[in-house]
């Protein structure tokens, strides 16, 4: 009785960036992307969903790995590679960061156009999202963003596991849910853009060490190797059988209806909630209504956090840590929310294409990061006795060799074909 008590205990002081991650990833490649792929090509590309789950693990358990044994971020790792590796993260992440974030904040704004029905307000919804979603991570930084996304975690399991049930019950739209694919130029681009953010993106690996310190820091807990790698996985799991329930859930109830997904944030987030109520019953709509918006809600926040942390680390080794990094913090939380309301007002309802752009550009600097990882953990950078099994580096290898043919690919077509 006492070893469970102790095993509760040290669980519960270590929970959280797994849970993190599993938000930051069902957010837009799950709920967004996954159905998507559903409603278009049924269980087509369920092959592709599985590989990219299967080769991105190394290098998210990489960056929790190494945070646990040197007690520093992976992104202080990237440091240690040499200043031009921390530099070209960096601009990585100050390249990226504005266009997923406000990805994300689309998507989310959608939902709450549609909970609260605001879609009159047009960009106010964005502002008044992004605005909220500053002033907390101003204010409450990691504690309420931990709190919130364990509590919206377990709404969305819930509601996704028991629409995804009663889907297989009722059974599916179409008795053909494993079409030909031509894997024209087309095909191939939204292939890649799946690729790009499922789990999520590889460069985001970073704020796994970062969660994890804070983590640490919040419970003055420190977990042996193990627990932290189990908390990870235990989150990489529940992500990546979510991303098959959205799957599921756009082959049976969308795909050979001849209904697509449109364009118009809130109208995709209406779509997206009938397909729970399809399942589930009208009754459930509300209900639907509140889960989705919370868990995007928490993505966003998540993502706003992420790239504000990262970016706030880097530019802190890059200056000797000669200033606060707390003042730096608050002001890269603000950018990031001035400058993804800009990418909105610039694409205007265009949901797909930026939602495509952003996880297009994931996946092609991906290999940078995954290299990057790969070379932290398998050298004298790490304790010897938290360098990964041999297994797992083999799993890494085969990873940036995926990562980088799909890379290739993605410049085959959007350049020759």
């Amino acid at each position: 009785m006492k070893r469970i008590i102790n095993e509760i205990e040290w669980l519960n002081k270590t929970l959280g960036p797994g849970i993190l991650f599993a938000s930051t990833a069902i957010g837009v490649s799950h709920l967004v992307q996954s159905t998507r792929a559903g409603a278009d090509y049924g269980f087509g590309l369920l092959f592709f969903i599985l590989i990219a789950n299967l080769f991105k693990y190394p290098f998210f358990e990489f960056a929790s790995r190494y945070a646990n044994s040197t007690e520093t971020s992976i992104i202080h790792g990237y440091k240690q590679l040499g200043s031009w590796v921390l530099w070209t993260y960096l601009i990585i992440t100050l390249t990226s960061m504005f266009f997923i974030t406000s990805a994300v904040g689309a998507v989310t704004s959608g939902f709450l156009q549609n909970l609260f029905q605001t879609t009159e307000l047009g960009i106010w919804n964005h502002l008044i999202l992004f605005s909220i979603c500053g002033s907390m991570l101003s204010l409450g930084k990691y504690d309420s963003l931990d709190g919130l996304i364990k509590i919206i975690g377990f709404t969305l399991l819930v509601s996704t596991l028991l629409a995804f049930v009663l889907a297989l019950f009722k059974g599916p739209a179409s008795i053909q849910l494993f079409p030909m694919i031509e894997y024209n130029k087309i095909d191939i681009l939204f292939i890649i853009a799946l690729m790009g953010w499922m789990p999520t993106a590889v460069d985001l690996s970073a704020w796994n060490s970062l969660w994890t310190l804070e983590r640490i820091k919040q419970t003055n807990f420190k977990p042996s190797l193990n627990q932290t790698i189990f908390e990870f996985n235990l989150g990489y799991v529940f992500s990546a059988s979510l991303s098959l329930c959205f799957l599921t859930l756009g082959a049976y109830l969308m795909f050979g209806t001849n209904s697509s997904f449109p364009n118009n944030s809130a109208l995709f987030a209406n779509q997206v909630i009938k397909l729970y109520t399809q399942s589930i019953g009208s009754w459930s709509y509300w209900i639907i209504s509140i889960a989705g918006f919370s868990i995007m809600f928490g993505t966003c926040i998540a993502v706003f956090d992420g790239y504000a942390r990262s970016a706030n680390e880097c530019i802190k080794l890059v200056q000797d840590q000669k200033y606060s990094s707390k003042t730096y913090y608050e002001i890269l939380v603000w950018i990031l929310v001035a400058g993804s309301l800009g990418i909105i007002i610039l694409f205007g309802n265009k949901l797909k294409q930026l939602v495509d752009l952003a996880t297009t550009i994931s996946f092609v600097i991906a290999p940078i990061v995954a290299l990057a990882n790969y070379k932290l953990v398998s050298s004298s950078f790490i304790n010897s006795d938290a360098i990964p099994p041999r297994w797992l580096r083999k799993l890494a290898f085969c990873g940036i060799v995926y990562l980088i043919g799909f890379m290739l690919l993605f410049i085959y077509a959007k350049i020759i074909m």
